[in-house]
């Protein structure tokens, strides 16, 4: 209903896709994510590497791997591992507007606004909605 709202739905959501399968890819996703908190990145990578390696149908796995690119503006590396994220994930709005945001990175705006409608269909209150503009012939 607001905004307010969607932020706790989408907490729940992050709660929910962090939970790993086991507790070895569980130990793998909280030391990658401690290590980019503490802007570890090498650490970080290592640790989803591993994650992914280990665990290859877990969604979360590549959509942490993808925002250490990002985070490394290697936005071009992004992109392979937030589609798997996708592919594995379909209704990850998280995978979904880092998928947007990585196009706008790359200076690909209409498919960034393409992707971003997307992640909006799944939460129409991310706070990225205001990057939306209208495609070629249409209006918002």
């Amino acid at each position: 209903r607001d905004d307010m709202e969607a932020r706790q739905i989408s907490n729940q959501m992050w709660g929910y896709w962090t939970v790993a399968p086991d507790p070895a890819s569980q130990m793998m996703l909280d030391e990658g994510m401690g290590a980019r908190a503490g802007f570890d990145y090498d650490r970080a990578m290592d640790r989803f590497n591993a994650l992914v390696s280990y665990c290859p149908f877990y969604a979360e796995g590549y959509n942490q791997r993808a925002f250490i690119h990002f985070l490394r503006e290697d936005y071009a590396a992004a992109l392979p591992d937030l589609q798997r994220a996708l592919d594995l994930n379909p209704q990850h709005v998280g995978a979904a507007s880092g998928l947007a945001l990585t196009y706008f990175g790359l200076g690909r705006d209409l498919e960034g606004q393409k992707a971003l409608r997307v992640a909006l269909e799944l939460n129409p209150w991310l706070s990225e909605r205001f990057l939306l503009k209208p495609l070629p012939g249409q209006e918002l």
